[in-house]
């Protein structure tokens, strides 16, 4: 079933130069990126983003990590997509981080890990609206929808 998911990709993946090669990850497997875009998030927006760790030990450095630098917000779009991308990124904890997803081969600290991606079709939706308005997001055919 195609479906959208988000992805941000976290102000460390620009600090260390690495946006080309994560991205490059999304379009190997086959994922449409239908909405990107860099910005600086307000502190708003990323306690919005956030809500649901409110009130747990990380979320203050959390929310002061997502503000400490540019973002890339981006919309996905493909066969299941919300688990697929959530496969490719990897778990959170490093020490549960596997060689061969995102964060596997690129984050050195659970704290500032690189990447945020929707755990459900549901967040999906609702993060997809924090960031992009409906006539940011470009649907388009690339030729491989013949192969659903």
């Amino acid at each position: 079933m195609i479906e959208r998911t988000f992805v941000m990709l976290k102000p460390g993946t620009l600090q260390r130069r690495i946006v080309g090669d994560v991205i490059r990850r999304f379009e190997r497997k086959g994922l449409k990126i239908t909405a990107l875009k860099l910005l600086m998030l307000n502190r708003a927006l990323a306690e919005n983003h956030y809500h649901e760790h409110k009130g747990r030990d990380y979320y203050e450095a959390l929310i002061d990590y997502s503000l400490s630098g540019p973002v890339i917000a981006m919309v996905l779009e493909g066969d299941e997509a919300v688990p697929m991308v959530r496969k490719m990124a990897g778990p959170v904890t490093l020490s549960d981080q596997q060689a061969g997803t995102i964060r596997g081969d690129y984050a050195a600290c659970t704290r500032l890990n690189i990447i945020h991606s929707s755990d459900s079709v549901q967040n999906a939706a609702r993060e997809i609206a924090l960031f992009f308005n409906d006539t940011d997001i470009s649907s388009w055919e690339d030729g491989n929808t013949a192969w659903y």
